[in-house]
């Protein structure tokens, strides 16, 4: 398709509301970096604590700690099983700290020295926040400095006085507590803003459709006024037999005109121009928090079935929102695209493309209403079709055509 023929939207910077989507990447990347900040910065104490342990395990320790950590911040940044390595990580610290006094064989050498997994405590109750709901958070978040505090006071953990143990757990109890706060209150207001967005865009939805149906109004009352009570007031005046016949024409000219304008109103078999359907995307795309690149092609002269329209217009507008909310890349780096094509004199497509994160579409559960219900039975149910093409990491397009079949026309 020619370049010249796709007319560009132009875009309106805004500020991006924060979706849950956004909150879980960012708040994932900066368990990922600090992760391996801390622990780098534990790597010179824990090569001297090795020596005190049995042979060879201060060194497979290393090894499946900071590995795991190596493997978090690899989850966080390409935004691949971030959970499932968050989780991996938490349990592989509570395993290192339960067998702690076990691999310490010179209890003597750690007199008054701090365990290295100490400095990774916080890292470990944060990646239970990512990781799991709040509940199971918050007592993982109470529970492992606690058991960081009763092997302080080992001997293999340093033989600390009871004061530096309670103190060292408050410590990381406290830190924990207030990144669970943070993480928590960000979730539940994104949340909040991804649940207004969706409202607003349904009641833009069902304005749409009052404003259409208050436009077929007016064009019937102008009609009747102008037609209907000219006639009757002409007739009611005539009184020759020419005036008669004038009103008599003007009648059937009134009739005619109504029963036009009752072909008019939109009906299960009455055909609207592409180009309403295109304001009306247009439309909704201005109320969203993220931009969309709008191109549009060959909409001039096609007309579609209402329930077409319709159809076409709602499921673009729920992958529209699918997008904002679950492409989850960092704010200002998606690129969102809707592209509407017309086909011949009477079909269509509609492409939503974006660069983000993308999801594997056959692991979408089926309580999931959006993509099954939402986009692909609702164009199946009006003689459509819809097609999802994702793979994580690569992005996310969205295919919408009617009539079924017509997609691959006119490429």
């Amino acid at each position: 398709m020619p370049a010249a023929d796709w007319r560009a939207s132009r875009l309106v910077p805004r500020r991006a509301a924060v979706s849950r989507a956004q909150v879980e990447t960012v708040a994932g990347r900066a368990l990922g970096a600090f992760g391996l900040v801390f622990g780098a910065q534990t790597v010179p104490t824990a090569v001297d604590q090795a020596r005190f342990m049995a042979d060879g395990s201060g060194v497979a320790m290393m090894a499946v700690v900071y590995g795991a950590i190596a493997a978090l911040a690899a989850a966080t940044f390409t935004r691949v099983a971030v959970r499932a390595a968050a989780l991996a990580f938490a349990a592989i610290y509570v395993i290192a700290l339960l067998a702690w006094p076990f691999l310490v064989v010179d209890a003597a050498g750690m007199a008054g020295r701090t365990p290295w997994l100490y400095y990774l405590c916080t890292v470990a109750t944060t990646a239970a926040v990512i990781a799991l709901p709040v509940a199971p958070a918050a007592a993982y978040t109470s529970a492992v400095p606690a058991i960081y505090g009763v092997v302080r006071l080992s001997p293999s953990g340093g033989g600390a006085s009871a004061l530096i143990a309670v103190l060292d757990t408050m410590y990381a109890v406290i830190l924990g507590i207030v990144v669970l706060v943070i993480i928590t209150m960000l979730r539940q207001a994104a949340i909040a803003v991804d649940a207004a967005q969706e409202a607003a865009l349904e009641r833009y939805d069902a304005v749409a459709r009052r404003h259409a149906t208050e436009i077929e109004r007016v064009k019937v009352d102008a009609l009747v006024h102008d037609s209907v009570l000219t006639t009757l007031l002409s007739a009611a005046a005539s009184r020759t037999p020419a005036e008669r016949a004038l009103a008599a024409r003007m009648a059937a000219d009134a009739v005619r005109r109504l029963d036009e304008a009752a072909v008019e109103v939109p009906g299960l078999d009455d055909r609207v121009a592409l180009t309403v359907l295109t304001r009306r995307l247009r439309g909704g795309v201005a109320g969203f928090s993220a931009p969309f690149i709008v191109r549009v092609d060959g909409t001039d002269g096609v007309e579609l079935p209402v329930e077409a329209i319709d159809a076409l217009s709602s499921a673009a507008m729920q992958a529209m929102v699918n997008s904002v909310q679950h492409a989850d890349g960092p704010i200002g780096r998606v690129r969102r695209e809707l592209e509407v094509r017309g086909v011949g004199a009477g079909g269509c497509v509609i492409r939503v493309i974006d660069n983000g994160s993308g999801f594997d579409p056959a692991a979408v559960p089926p309580s999931r209403l959006g993509l099954r219900v939402s986009i692909e039975e609702r164009m199946v149910n009006e003689g459509g079709s819809a097609r999802v093409e994702s793979v994580p990491g690569e992005g996310t397009t969205v295919t919408l055509a009617w009539p079924a079949g017509v997609e691959g026309s006119g490429e």
